[in-house]
């Protein structure tokens, strides 16, 4: 199969008209580390960069050396070249902010200390996937930095990120929400008690299969927010615009795992679908070998023969010879003779023993490299797989690393791996 165009990260992040960078997959495939190293390595190749994160876990902002990361920029110390800023998605703080920013103050103070409100701002589905694009947005219209590099969140599917925000919005902006503004709209005016009939008895069924105290803390909150409806919607719409704009990139992030892959590829449909520009796809957690001319089969042979009791390649009569040399350390070191065990005392361990110590150690290491190349060609079918259905996607692969990443070195590390775009030994 024909190898898929390499994914060039530096020419994207050497390009100043590249402003957003969004990674974009399924979860546990590495996304939020890919983004923190391209902010890193976009940051020390000149650039000034904000990467905006959903990792709540504390390992990322002590690899960027900040004791821990909230709704605002901090600034990462010890990048060289451009700025690094770094922070993590507050939802409900984010709420707050656009609550606080389009509302007058004893409105908004109104809102915050609704009970609906405060349950939807903290967990209403849609609302994380929601409050990261308006988030976005917010970075975008300040300009401080001429690069965002977006890490999406965690969700079931991908293509949540898209989605979610569209039906929080519909639904803030929504008949369902209309209606419940609708008995302050009406209520007091004697021409429309007609109407006023017809809302009690909506609300009356509302009441119950709601609860009361549901349904008017709803529709406080709803007559609270009357001045924004309109908004949400527009807002999630404009940066859904500016997601398409020709300055946006976005990056896949898989793993070389059949379900990571087969996400990312529903998501390059939907990202052509969407018009959305898309750069190309991240494989993460490559595995490679430096001895990748020794094949799974081969190996496996050689470690058969070998715990056989031949050797590797027996030429010349050697095998005879082992033999020979094993049958008369026999002879000489048996029980009979009185002579001690040749285990019991390294110090009288004869060359045959320590050429079987040698062979089992080396059908040990033989077994563990046919199990990597069986990785490796695993993982070689599932990105066949992929690219023979997407083969104008650019992939850059990255080789998987023996540990976590911890600190700066670290995403230098991953940004190197980025840039190179193959594994190590391949």
């Amino acid at each position: 199969m024909d190898t898929p165009p390499r994914l060039a990260v530096d020419r994207l992040l050497d390009d100043h008209t590249t402003r957003i960078i969004v990674c974009c997959g399924a979860g546990g495939v590495g996304k939020t580390t890919t983004a923190a190293a391209l902010g890193v390595r976009a940051a020390e190749r000149g650039r000034k960069v904000v990467v905006l994160t959903i990792d709540p876990a504390r390992r990322l902002a002590q690899s960027m050396g900040i004791d821990s990361l909230d709704n605002t920029p901090r600034k990462v110390k010890g990048v060289d070249g451009g700025e690094l800023h770094a922070m993590m998605l507050d939802m409900k703080r984010t709420f707050d902010e656009i609550v606080e920013g389009h509302a007058d103050a004893e409105r908004a103070e109104a809102i915050l200390a609704n009970p609906f409100y405060q349950s939807l701002s903290a967990g209403f589905a849609g609302t994380q996937e929601y409050m990261a694009m308006e988030k976005l947005g917010q970075l975008r219209a300040r300009d401080d930095w001429d690069l965002i590099v977006v890490d999406t969140p965690p969700s079931r599917s991908a293509l949540d990120f898209l989605d979610a925000p569209k039906r929080l919005g519909s639904f803030l902006d929504g008949k369902f929400i209309r209606v419940l503004m609708a008995p302050a709209k009406v209520g007091g005016r004697a021409g429309m008690k007609f109407l006023n009939v017809g809302m009690s008895l909506m609300t009356g069924t509302l009441s119950k299969l709601m609860g009361a105290s549901l349904l008017k803390d709803v529709q406080t909150f709803v007559a609270a927010m009357d001045t924004m409806f309109g908004g949400f919607r527009t807002r999630a719409d404009a940066t859904f615009r500016l997601l398409q704009a020709p300055g946006t990139a976005f990056l896949v992030v898989a793993a070389p795992e059949p379900d990571a892959l087969r996400e990312a590829a529903y998501f390059v449909e939907r990202l052509a679908a969407e018009k959305m520009p898309l750069a190309g796809l991240v494989l993460n957690r490559v595995h490679g070998s430096g001895a990748d001319q020794l094949s799974a089969e081969r190996a496996l042979a050689a470690a058969e023969n070998l715990e056989e009791g031949g050797i590797v390649d027996q030429e010349s009569g050697k095998a005879g010879l082992r033999d020979s040399a094993a049958e008369s350390a026999g002879a000489t070191d048996s029980p009979e003779t009185g002579s001690p065990d040749a285990h019991a005392n390294p110090d009288t361990r004869t060359s045959t023993d320590i050429d079987a110590d040698v062979d089992e150690i080396t059908a040990g290491l033989l077994r563990l490299h046919a199990e990597r190349m069986q990785v490796i060609a695993r993982e070689q079918r599932t990105r066949d797989r992929f690219t023979s259905l997407h083969p104008e996607v650019a992939v850059a692969e990255v080789a998987a690393l023996p540990g976590d990443v911890h600190d700066l070195a670290g995403l230098r590390a991953i940004g190197e791996r980025l840039a190179a775009g193959v594994p190590a030994g391949a």
